[in-house]
């Protein structure tokens, strides 16, 4: 009893000061080359500043990974979720080249002072988490980020793996195709562009687009990489395990790997997922005294 009651009057004023700021969401625009990208932001309780993470959803997105985002939270980080340009609302046309647009805007209205005191963000203390193409967007702008921004990929796709193989392989290209067709629309969504766009772009682009060539900008700064046995070979283990050996080859020692057992959204591990993502930001990305 007398235990109980000093741990009480230990941990009351934590829980005052949460009481006063207690957790909160924002609907935001941010705005990237003139258009609107709709924006949920997720605080946590307390008072004072937080670390934030920003989270970029796959292609086309029906995974958001809010489930991550909300328990991000919960261990007392800033969650923003952003939809792309010409994805699932936001403002004007989808392509990879804008994705990547999209992402340094996103990242330059986090770090914009005005942004930062208005929502209690902590600019000095960044993580990105990309799932699917998220995580190829996360990879492929590592080199415009500083080395103190975390990064977790997680089945992060190739796209210019994928792309290289269009010319020489029908089927895949066939595939694809039929799959952009599915989920493209010039006018409506959830992704404004057109199939024949996204394969022409990943055709021409696809030396620059491979996330491997990325190696050296990745070296410096905490990387969480996570794979699923049963996806597909442009963002499967044997990928990420590709992308880890080259980060490694060159110098870099802060890649950590994970692999369930698993589909492409993880779907049978959403918990142990988001226990993994949260115990990576503790102590790794922002470990006590950082």
């Amino acid at each position: 009893m007398i235990r109980s009651l000093a741990l009480l009057i230990a941990i009351a004023p934590a829980l005052l000061a949460q009481a006063k700021t207690p957790p909160s969401m924002d609907e935001i625009a941010i705005v990237s080359h003139g258009a609107r990208l709709n924006a949920l932001a997720y605080h946590p309780a307390g008072p004072g500043t937080h670390p934030v993470v920003v989270f970029l959803h796959g292609f086309p997105g029906n995974e958001r990974n809010l489930d991550l985002a909300q328990s991000v939270r919960r261990a007392g980080y800033e969650a923003l979720y952003v939809d792309y340009r010409g994805n699932w609302g936001s403002g004007g046309t989808f392509s990879f080249a804008h994705g990547l647009e999209d992402v340094s805007a996103i990242l330059a209205w986090v770090r914009n002072p005005a942004n930062a005191a208005k929502y209690h963000f902590d600019t000095s203390r960044i993580a990105i988490v990309g799932h699917s193409f998220g995580g190829w967007l996360m990879l492929m702008s590592a080199r415009r980020e500083p080395p103190t921004t975390c990064m977790a990929a997680m089945a992060a796709w190739n796209i210019g793996w994928d792309g290289a193989r269009l010319a020489t392989h029908a089927d895949e290209r066939r595939d694809a195709l039929d799959y952009f067709r599915s989920v493209t629309d010039s006018t409506g969504g959830p992704i404004r562009t057109s199939a024949a766009a996204l394969i022409k772009e990943m055709s021409d682009s696809a030396a620059s687009y491979n996330y491997l060539s990325q190696a050296a900008a990745l070296t410096g700064r905490p990387l969480l990489l996570v794979a699923a046995s049963h996806d597909t070979p442009n963002e499967d283990p044997a990928m990420h395990a590709q992308l880890a050996a080259a980060i490694r080859k060159v110098g870099g020692k802060r890649v950590e790997v994970v692999n369930y057992e698993d589909d492409h959204p993880f779907s049978a591990h959403r918990s142990e997922l988001s226990d993994t993502l949260v115990h990576w930001l503790r102590t790794t990305c922002f470990p006590p005294g950082r």
